[in-house]
């Protein structure tokens, strides 16, 4: 059987999850979303809860594809790689964030930015995750053998439960330990600031203690890229990958019964369950695309699968553009955005709240689009 250079499969998967990261971040109104678009409270696992979970999977399996190219050898050129990679993905989302506060202080004179971009701002977020994960993910892959690297995922995953278990991890409540160490470490106002531990304690979905098992997720995508290098022959990878990805299943479904399944404190079962879940589609994108050729219906994930940070970085933006420029206010005296505007032109076309929420939700991946899809036609490749 041919084999192709480049696993089209995988761009498409990358695709795919930040096409739906960018979906289930822009509804229309938050007051109106179909249940599946939304993030389960605490305990539990929706379709949304799997975007970026599955994204840091992704990013472990093209994290093989490229240390590879270095024979995983920790040397000067590598190390400085991996640390210019991570910082600048680092200062990415602070620079976000002080985006935000700066363009919402243009049009709310009441907003202090010096206070907000100090003694406000949030530390921690998606694209420091990804920072954080990428750095000691690459650093184990090239110092550590990798005929280890499964003790030390189950070392973390078992370890993650036990702390979790003690320190009161899997309760909404004060004593939770990963909102303690957050509270201790970042403080309250470097945190996120909404959810379902307010009024209660501040919690961060991306703080620190849960980072932790978050390393295990990208090491287990890298485990899957030493699957697809190691085996040539796609028929060989559809099997591998899709056995690992039910047996992850499986047992992440069992073992929730005594660890609860959660993305907020991304339990142990959490990492299981969600990888398992990726690689299963992996393995059957590999087959629909690369191995039957049914590559049509994929080209529009194509475009975010080949700048998946930029695509995404871009959709970040546009929607703080978007909700804070402001042009007057309309007949109810409700401020103009370009958020309202295409919003409300959602609501004259759908017959409910929920679906027109979910309309620009949709006309939003679709303007993002327009941006990945025209690099992609120019064969641009921005690497972040």
């Amino acid at each position: 059987m041919a084999q192709p250079k480049r696993l089209l499969a995988l761009d498409v998967l990358r695709g795919i999850t930040i096409a739906g990261m960018l979906l289930v971040n822009n509804p229309g109104t938050w007051s109106h979303i179909y249940a599946p678009l939304e993030h389960a409270e605490w305990e539990g696992l929706t379709p949304t809860d799997l975007v970026f979970p599955f994204f840091v999977f992704v990013m472990g399996v093209s994290m093989y594809f490229s240390l590879k190219k270095f024979n995983f050898s920790l040397n000067r050129q590598v190390f400085f790689k991996i640390v210019k990679r991570t910082v600048i993905l680092f200062l990415i989302g602070g620079a976000v964030s002080w985006f935000a506060v700066w363009l919402r202080g243009l049009f709310n004179p009441d907003i202090d930015f010096v206070d907000r971009a100090i003694n406000h701002l949030r530390i921690l977020g998606v694209f420091q995750r990804l920072a954080l994960v990428y750095f000691f993910g690459s650093m184990i892959a090239v110092t550590l053998k990798h005929r280890f690297v499964p003790w030390l995922i189950g070392l973390i995953l078992v370890a993650y439960a036990i702390i979790l278990a003690v320190g009161h991890g899997y309760d909404i409540s004060a004593d939770n330990i990963i909102a303690r160490i957050d509270n201790a470490v970042l403080g309250e106002n470097h945190m996120y600031s909404e959810g379902v531990f307010e009024g209660i304690i501040a919690f961060d979905p991306e703080g620190i203690l849960s980072t932790l098992p978050c390393i295990a997720h990208v090491l287990i995508g890298l485990m899957v890229g030493k699957l697809i290098m190691t085996y040539h022959n796609n028929t060989e990878r559809i099997a591998k990958i899709a056995l690992l990805g039910i047996a992850m299943v499986l047992g992440g479904w069992l073992l929730q019964y005594g660890i609860p399944c959660g993305k907020k404190m991304w339990s142990s079962t959490f990492v299981l369950i969600t990888t398992g879940m990726a690689s299963c589609l992996l393995a059957l994108l590999i087959y629909i695309i690369d191995v039957k050729g049914r590559n049509k219906w994929c080209r529009f994930f194509q475009s975010f699968g080949v700048n998946p940070l930029f695509c995404y970085l871009v959709g970040t933006i546009l929607s703080i553009v978007f909700g804070t420029v402001r042009f007057g206010t309309n007949a109810a005296g409700d401020p103009v955005s370009i958020h309202s505007l295409i919003h409300d032109g959602c609501k004259a076309v759908t017959c409910s709240p929920e679906a027109a929420s979910c309309l620009y939700a949709i006309v939003f991946v679709c303007i993002c689009w327009l941006f990945g899809y025209i690099l992609y036609k120019k064969k641009i490749y921005i690497k972040i």
